[in-house]
């Protein structure tokens, strides 16, 4: 792991998103028209959602749940804290925010299919009474502003169509004195190890899709969705440009995934 501090002069845009005004952006490798990118990683989550948390387990050989724990210490979690996690998903930075002593937290997502897994899981371990769903869009986010402690996202932020907006409305929503955090793959900065990478992501995880999820192309669609997303450096720069102040990123094994931090003051 290594911490970085992100520059406080501001390069040029980011790659991994369209930029204003353009009627396309990415899907994975694709160009799709912007209205269109939404439905289609919808459709990727409808299909996989049962065998979501099998599916991470074995692609990452379980690290996710060490990634998960790193950005988890990082947080903090306090009994006052009001959490909102965007990109939910079935509830695992949630549930472990509840366990280890968040106050209440709110947890969105676009995917019902994905909200369903997560609130079987609530009901299972008892913690509906600190914790609310919310299906909504991460780029429009039906919240009051200055209304929660801390805004976090893991594994999410590279599916969004319009990453400038979701880190607006982070900002937005969080209160003077809140935290952002992002947990997301992102850019190898170990040289022996991305030609590795790239092997194991464009050939292995597709197999793996196809044999367990019943689904090869939404794990392709995961492999080159990680490549088209903004590396460290951009990141840093579209969080800034939101207007979060001492932003800094953490690269989690060799930067195959980082969290990144920053402050609304």
């Amino acid at each position: 792991m290594s911490d970085n501090t992100a520059p406080q002069s501001a390069p040029g845009s980011a790659t991994g998103s369209a930029a204003p005004g353009e009627d396309t952006t990415h899907f994975g490798f694709r160009t799709v028209r912007r209205g269109e990118k939404k439905a289609l990683v919808r459709s990727v989550f409808e299909g996989v959602a049962s065998r979501y948390d099998l599916m991470n387990d074995l692609m990452s050989f379980g690290v996710h749940r060490l990634w998960k724990r790193a950005f988890l210490a990082q947080l903090a979690p306090r009994p006052s804290m009001r959490l909102l996690d965007l990109a939910g998903g079935t509830g695992d930075i949630a549930f472990g925010a509840l366990e280890r002593g968040c106050g209440f937290v709110v947890l969105s997502d676009i995917n019902p299919a994905m909200l369903s897994v997560a609130q079987d899981r609530a009901m299972e371990e008892a913690l509906a009474g600190k914790l609310a769903f919310l299906c909504a869009d991460a780029e429009a986010l039906p919240i009051p502003d200055g209304s929660v402690d801390a805004v976090t996202i893991a594994f999410g932020l590279r599916n969004c169509t319009d990453i400038p907006a979701v880190l607006a409305e982070a900002h937005r929503v969080l209160r003077p004195g809140g935290k952002f955090l992002c947990l997301e793959f992102s850019r190898v900065t170990v040289a022996p190890l991305a030609p590795v990478y790239d092997a194991y992501s464009f050939r292995v995880l597709p197999a793996l899709g196809r044999t367990v999820a019943r689904d090869e192309e939404a794990y392709r669609y995961l492999a080159e969705s990680i490549r088209r997303f903004p590396p460290q450096e951009e990141l840093a720069t579209l969080m800034r440009r939101a207007g979060f102040a001492r932003v800094s990123w953490r690269d989690l094994s060799g930067g195959i995934a980082a969290i990144h931090s920053g402050w609304r003051l």
